[in-house]
C-alpha cells in the first residue's frame, strides 16, 4: 500500500470518528479544525517518521472507537450515570415504585 493511500484511509478514519463523535451539527462546527486535521496528513516527512505518524493515528483511531463504544455501553447498562444526585435519588424512588417527598420551598417554613 502506497503512503499516500495510507495517509487517505487514516484520515476517512479519523473524520468518520469525529463526526460520529460530535456533538453540533456539521454547518456549526469548527472548519479550521478540518483544516488542521488535513494539514496533518500531507505526507511530506521521513520514512520513520511516516512510519511513527501512522503508529500514532491507528491509536488515535482505536482511541476513539473504544471511547464511543464505552459511551454506549455505559448509556445502556448504567441509566444513571449523567444525572446529578437529586435526579439519581428520584429515579432510584421511581424504578422502585416510589415517589421522593416534595420539599416546601424555604420562605414558606
Amino acid at each position: 500500500m502506497s503512503t499516500s493511500t495510507k495517509f487517505t484511509s487514516a484520515y476517512r478514519q479519523v473524520v468518520r470518528e469525529v463526526n460520529k463523535a460530535a456533538v453540533a451539527p456539521p454547518p456549526k462546527r469548527n472548519r479550521v479544525i478540518v483544516s488542521n486535521f488535513r494539514a496533518l496528513f500531507t505526507p511530506q516527512r521521513k520514512e520513520d517518521e511516516q512510519q511513527h505518524f501512522q503508529h500514532d493515528i491507528e491509536n488515535a483511531i482505536l482511541f476513539m472507537k473504544s471511547q464511543r463504544m464505552h459511551k454506549i455501553l455505559l448509556d445502556r447498562y448504567n441509566p444513571l450515570h449523567d444525572l446529578t444526585a437529586q435526579e439519581r435519588v428520584k429515579a432510584t424512588a421511581r424504578r422502585v415504585g416510589l415517589n421522593v417527598p416534595v420539599t416546601p420551598p424555604k420562605d414558606q417554613e
